[in-house]
C-alpha cells in the first residue's frame, strides 16, 4: 500500500437526498450533492453536523464500586469551564476513554450514567465501567484514583429522545447487565425534566450483588415516587429476590412484559444490552407493543470476535495497475491511499494517519463515522448509525471496504 497526504480542498459538496444503504452488507453511494457544509453550519440532511472529535485530558475525580460483588466502578471526570459545551450531551450517549495500558495504546466506549444537569451544575460527567477479568482497560479503569486522568473524546451517540417538560410519556426500557448506565441517565432525565412522565426498567442481571446501580436506581425511585417502576430478574438467583429461572430471551420478555408493564401503553422504549438481548426484545415489542411506538436499541457488544490491535504498520500494496484509491480527508489534509480493498479503510488508513477517530472497531459505537463523498463502499455492519445518517452518505470506516476504484472519506464533515 501507497500514500500521499496533501492539502485538502475545500469542504467536499453535502449530500442530501436518500441513499441506498440501509442494511448490512449493502453497497453505500453518495447522495447527488447539492449544498455545501461550511462553518457554523449545525445540520445536514436532518443529520447533526459535530464538530471533528478530538481528544481531551480530564482528571478523575472520584472512582466509586457500583456493584456489591465489586464487579463494576464509576468513574467520574471533571470537565474544566471552557470545555462544558465541548462535552455537553443527551442522556443516552457514550465517550471513548484512552489510555496507554502495559505499553499498549487502548480505548474503550462507555456510557454516561450521570445526566447534563449534572454537567451544568458540579462541571462533572460519569461512565459506568463492568471490570471484566483479564480486561485490558477495565481493570485498569478500576486501579484509578481521584488525581489520575485519561483522554476522553466527547460525548457521541444516538440512543434517546429530546425531553420535554409538558410532556405525558410512559417509557420503558429492557436492560441487561451493563446495559443499565445509559437508561440511568435516561431515566434520571426524564424524571426530572418531564414531572408527568414514568420509567418502567426491566433489569436483567445473573445475580442481585452482581447488579451495577442498584444503590442510585433505589434513590432515583425514592425522589420519584410511584413514577419509576423496577422489574428485576435474575438468572441465578432465588425466587424471592426478583424473576429468577433464566435470562430475558423472548419467552420470558413476553411473558414478564404482558404480565407486569402493560406494553400497549408505552410510547417510546430503550434497549440495551447484548445482541441476543435486543434481538429478542425488539421481537416481542414488535408484537405487544402499542401501535407507533417508538424503539431505540443500543449494544454493548455483538457477539463476534473483538477485532484485533489496529495496525501499526501498513497492508501489502496491491500489485502494479491493481487495487483501489481512497482518499481520506481530515483535518484539512487528504491522504490519498492506493490499497488492495479488502480490509475495511480505517485498518488501512490508521497506519498513515494515526489520529484518525475509532473506538471499537466493530460497527457498535459510531466514533469511526465519516461521510462518503465520491464512489461506494460496502459496508458489513452497523449497530450504531440512523436510518438518516445512512441515507445521508455516512459510514462506519471500521466496517466499510472500497467498492468502487475510487472513493473519498470525509472526517471532517462529520
Amino acid at each position: 500500500m501507497t500514500a500521499t497526504t496533501t492539502p485538502a480542498p475545500p469542504a467536499a459538496p453535502a449530500a442530501t437526498g436518500p441513499g441506498p444503504l440501509t442494511a448490512p452488507g449493502t453497497t453505500a453511494t453518495p447522495p447527488t450533492p447539492s449544498t455545501t457544509v461550511t462553518a457554523g453550519e449545525t445540520t445536514t440532511a436532518g443529520v447533526p453536523v459535530r464538530a471533528r472529535l478530538r481528544f481531551h485530558r480530564l482528571a478523575v475525580t472520584a472512582v466509586e464500586p457500583v456493584a456489591a460483588d465489586g464487579s463494576a466502578v464509576a468513574v467520574t471526570f471533571g470537565v474544566p469551564a471552557a470545555l462544558r459545551g465541548t462535552f455537553a450531551f443527551a442522556p443516552g450517549q457514550h465517550v471513548t476513554v484512552r489510555a496507554v495500558v502495559s505499553g499498549v495504546e487502548t480505548r474503550r466506549s462507555y456510557s454516561l450514567c450521570s445526566t447534563p444537569a449534572e454537567l451544568e451544575r458540579h462541571g462533572t460527567i460519569r461512565i459506568g465501567i463492568r471490570v471484566v477479568p483479564g480486561g485490558r482497560f477495565s481493570s485498569h479503569a478500576a486501579a484509578l484514583a481521584a488525581g489520575d486522568a485519561l483522554d476522553v473524546l466527547p460525548p457521541v451517540g444516538a440512543f434517546g429522545t429530546a425531553f420535554d417538560p409538558a410532556r405525558r410519556r410512559r417509557y420503558g426500557a429492557v436492560v441487561a447487565g451493563s446495559g443499565v448506565t445509559p437508561v440511568l441517565s435516561l431515566a434520571a432525565a426524564a424524571l426530572a425534566t418531564e414531572p408527568h412522565s414514568t420509567f418502567t426498567v426491566v433489569y436483567g442481571n445473573r445475580t442481585a450483588d452482581s447488579m451495577m446501580f442498584a444503590g442510585e436506581l433505589a434513590d432515583l425511585k425514592d425522589r420519584h415516587p410511584g413514577r419509576l417502576h423496577l422489574v428485576h430478574s435474575f438468572s441465578r438467583e432465588e425466587p424471592r429476590l426478583g424473576l429468577a429461572g433464566g435470562r430475558l430471551d423472548a419467552g420470558r420478555l413476553a411473558d414478564v412484559l404482558t404480565r407486569l408493564v402493560a406494553p400497549e401503553g408505552v410510547r417510546e422504549w430503550f434497549l440495551c444490552g447484548p445482541e441476543g438481548m435486543v434481538r429478542d426484545a425488539r421481537r416481542v415489542l414488535s408484537e405487544v407493543a402499542g401501535e407507533g411506538a417508538a424503539v431505540h436499541t443500543e449494544l454493548f457488544h455483538t457477539g463476534g470476535p473483538s477485532p484485533a490491535t489496529p495496525p501499526a504498520t501498513p497492508a501489502v500494496p496491491p500489485p502494479a495497475g491493481q487495487g483501489r484509491e481512497v482518499r481520506v480527508l481530515l483535518d484539512g489534509r487528504a491522504t490519498t491511499l492506493r490499497v488492495r480493498g479488502d480490509r475495511p479503510i480505517l485498518d488501512d488508513a490508521l497506519p498513515y494517519r494515526p489520529e484518525l477517530p475509532y473506538s471499537c472497531r466493530n460497527g457498535v459505537c459510531a466514533t469511526c463515522r465519516a461521510r462518503v463523498v465520491d464512489g461506494e463502499v460496502r459496508m458489513s455492519g452497523n449497530w450504531a448509525l440512523t436510518e438518516e445518517e445512512l441515507a445521508a452518505g455516512y459510514v462506519l470506516t471500521c466496517r466499510s471496504v472500497p467498492a468502487t476504484d475510487r472513493v473519498t472519506v470525509d472526517f471532517d464533515v462529520v
